[in-house]
C-alpha cells in the first residue's frame, strides 16, 4: 500500500521547515558581546598615567577571542563608537551607557568592569634615590625607572571585578571576579633581572603592551594574567544566560516610514534596532482599526503589504532604502523587518475604500 501525503499536509510542512531552521540556527548563534575598558580609578595612584584597564581588556578580548564561544566586538570598532558618543573615562562602569554603547554595536551583551588592585609589595628595598628605603610598597609609574631598584623579596596583587549586561533590560546577567598574585625572591622589581623600562610598559607617556611576552614573563604580568584568566573562564561559563538579543531584535523591528523621495525611503530605525545594510523591510498600511467598545484601546490594525524596500545605508537611529517591490508608499506607513526571502513577500492591495 501506498504511503500517500496529502497536498496541503505537504504545504504545511514546507512552510514550517525554514521556520524551524531558522529558529534553531538562533538558537546554536554565537552570543554577540562588547568589552567596554575597564574603569581604574581605585589605583589609579599605583598606576599614574597608564591605562591599566585598556590593558586588561585587550587581554580579555584576546582569550575570548581565542575560546571562541562567543563572537567578539573588533577593538576598532568599539573605539570609533566610543569616540562618535564622546565616551569619558567616568562612563566606563555606568550600565545605562553600556547598554547604549551596546545597542550601537548591535551586540546581545556587553561587559563592564573595575580594576579593583593593582600594586607590589616588596621587602628589603634598595632604592636609592629613588624612594625611601622604609617604603613597603612601590606604585607602578610610567617606564618603571627607579634606577635599577632591586628587591630580595617582591609580590604583585591585581584583583578584576566585571559585570555582564543585557543590553536591552540593563540587567545584570552575571557578577563576576578574577584576581592574581605573583611573588619572587632574589629578584628586580619587574622581571628577572630587568631595571627600570622592562617588561613591556612604555616610558611615562601612559602607553604599554600587556600583551607582549616580556610583560607575561614579570611578576606583574603572572599576577595580571591569573586574574584575566579566572574572569574569562567565569564569562565564558554563563553563555548560556546571555539572550540572543540580537536575532530577536532582528526579527522583530518595526518603525515607520519618514520620508519618501522617488524610490528613496528613510525610515525610523536603524543599527541600534539590528538593522544592516542589505537587509529588506516590507512596508505596510493600516486600512482598519479595531478597538476596543468600552475602553477604546486599540486592540488590532489591519494593515496590507504594499512595498519591499532593501537597505543601503543604516545609521544608529535611521535608515535609508531603495523601492524594490510595491509603491505608493507614504510617510507614517508601517514597516518591518524581512526575515525570509523578499521574493516571497505576498503584495495584498488596499480596500477599495483606501
Amino acid at each position: 500500500m501506498k504511503l500517500r501525503i496529502p497536498f496541503a499536509l505537504l504545504l504545511a510542512l514546507l512552510m514550517v521547515a525554514p521556520i524551524v531552521c531558522q529558529q534553531e540556527a538562533m538558537a546554536d548563534a554565537k552570543r554577540r558581546v562588547a568589552i567596554m575598558p575597564f574603569e581604574y580609578g581605585a589605583v589609579s595612584s599605583e598606576v599614574g598615567t597608564l591605562d591599566v584597564g585598556k590593558g586588561i581588556v585587550s587581554l580579555i578580548v584576546t582569550r575570548l577571542v581565542n575560546d571562541g564561544t562567543y563572537s567578539v566586538v573588533e577593538r576598532q570598532m568599539l573605539d570609533t563608537i566610543l569616540k562618535e558618543q564622546n565616551f569619558s573615562v567616568s562612563d566606563r562602569a555606568d550600565h545605562n551607557t553600556a547598554c547604549k554603547i551596546g545597542k550601537l554595536l548591535s551586540v546581545d551583551a556587553i561587559v563592564v568592569g573595575t580594576i579593583t588592585q593593582f600594586g607590589f609589595e616588596n621587602k628589603n628595598v634598595n632604592v636609592g634615590a629613588a624612594a625611601s628605603a622604609a617604603a613597603s610598597y612601590i606604585p607602578y609609574v610610567g617606564g618603571f625607572g627607579f634606577g635599577g631598584l632591586g628587591v630580595k623579596k617582591g609580590k604583585c596583587k591585581v584583583a578584576i571585578d566585571a559585570r555582564v549586561v543585557d543590553i536591552n533590560t540593563g540587567e545584570i546577567l552575571a557578577a563576576v571576579n578574577g584576581s592574581g598574585e605573583s611573588k619572587r625572591s632574589g629578584v628586580s622589581l619587574f622581571g628577572g633581572g630587568g631595571g627600570g623600562g622592562s617588561g613591556g610598559w612604555g616610558s611615562g607617556s601612559g602607553s604599554f603592551d600587556m600583551g607582549s611576552s616580556g610583560f607575561a614573563s614579570t611578576i606583574a604580568g603572572e599576577a595580571t594574567l591569573a586574574a584575566v584568566d579566572q574572569v574569562c573562564l567565569q564569562i565564558e561559563g554563563l553563555a548560556s544566560k546571555v539572550p540572543d538579543n540580537q536575532s530577536f531584535a532582528a526579527a522583530n523591528v518595526q518603525g515607520k516610514v519618514a520620508d519618501v523621495t522617488g524610490s528613496t525611503v528613510i525610515v525610523n530605525v536603524g543599527k541600534s534596532n539590528g538593522l544592516n545594510i542589505g537587509d529588506s523591510l516590507q512596508v505596510e498600511r493600516a486600512y482598519k482599526t479595531v478597538k476596543d467598545p468600552s475602553t477604546g484601546k486599540v486592540l488590532k490594525e489591519l494593515c496590507a503589504t504594499i512595498g519591499v524596500i532593501t537597505l543601503s545605508q543604516v545609521d544608529p537611529d535611521s535608515a535609508t532604502g531603495t523601492i524594490v517591490r510595491g509603491n505608493g508608499l507614504h510617510v507614517g506607513d508601517n514597516v518591518r523587518k524581512v526575515t525570509t526571502d523578499v521574493s516571497a513577500v505576498v503584495l495584498t492591495p488596499l480596500p477599495s475604500s483606501q
